[in-house]
């Protein structure tokens, strides 16, 4: 098996980058979700309710991030103002920093809606669920963990049950493997080596409505699909559509595309495994 794709997505929800090498920290690939837009309320802001979020372009840079739409763009250095509190669904985050009047106007003009863009630094801190992990570590603005992993297997078995085929961006993974392996052999993953990096594979991802949007556009090209179908061929025991794997980082490191993937661990597909209350690291 090798890695055959990289990406980061800087901003929460907005465009992805493709990368021939990353830096693996213990939040992610570096850069990954740092920066998010947010609601006056400090809701952070995904491509579920605005899909318009797909028109707008985030790439990384040495001072902060530059965001584009249509023909506009603008230069975002990190911020040093006064922390603001945030949520990621039910998850009140700390110490995240607001970027300023000029990055929110720009983003409110182009999102017909009153927002904000926020950055998480360094020395903010947001742990992980440790029904599924260890304590000790920890995510940026990622819905739950620190990076998500998919197969061109996996998406191959899908599509070749789809009337229409949908590409592997529908699901904004961080890390694609390719090879001859089965389908959904990635359920049975628990530790795996990629580069000089190690993962620990801790929960099956939950799909929702994004996957129904074309990428490019946000635009929903079926009102059920790729999801029912999905959800006919890989369900979890608590009956939960899934697609990819959620990674935490046991060992920081370096990856390039053309890595060998080695599973150092395995074990019975965690689609039938219940969530795991009261773990803890040993």
């Amino acid at each position: 098996m090798k890695l055959a794709r990289i990406t980061t997505y800087p901003v929460k929800s907005l465009t992805g980058t493709d990368h021939a090498s990353a830096h693996v920290q213990g939040l992610g690939l570096s850069g990954d979700r740092r920066w998010a837009v947010v609601y006056p309320d400090g809701q952070v802001a995904t491509r579920r309710e605005l899909p318009n979020m797909a028109h707008l372009n985030a790439v990384s840079t040495d001072r902060g991030v530059s965001i584009s739409f249509g023909g506009s763009s603008i230069d975002v250095p990190f911020p040093s103002g006064a922390p603001v509190a945030v949520k990621v669904f039910s998850t009140q985050i700390e110490g995240v920093e607001d970027a300023g009047n000029y990055a929110a106007h720009f983003l409110s003009s182009a999102l017909e809606r009153g927002v904000r863009l926020v950055y998480f630094p360094d020395h903010a801190r947001r742990p992980v669920d440790h029904s599924y992990a260890p304590e000790g570590h920890f995510t940026a603005l990622s819905d739950g963990f620190p990076l998500l992993l998919t197969t061109e297997a996996s998406l191959a078995a899908l599509n070749a049950t789809l009337e229409a085929p949908v590409t592997m961006r529908r699901f904004r993974p961080n890390l694609v493997i390719s090879g001859e392996i089965a389908p959904w052999s990635e359920d049975t993953w628990r530790v795996v080596r990629i580069g000089s990096a190690v993962f620990r594979v801790v929960k099956p991802c939950e799909r929702c409505v994004m996957t129904t949007q074309d990428p490019n556009t946000g635009e929903q090209t079926h009102p059920r699909e790729p999801l029912a179908t999905l959800g006919r061929l890989h369900r979890s025991a608590r009956g939960k559509i899934i697609f990819g794997q959620n990674l935490i980082v046991e060992k920081e490191g370096d990856i390039a595309l053309g890595d060998e993937v080695e599973v150092l661990e395995t074990g019975p597909s965690n689609l039938l495994e219940p969530k795991r209350d009261g773990m803890r690291s040993v």
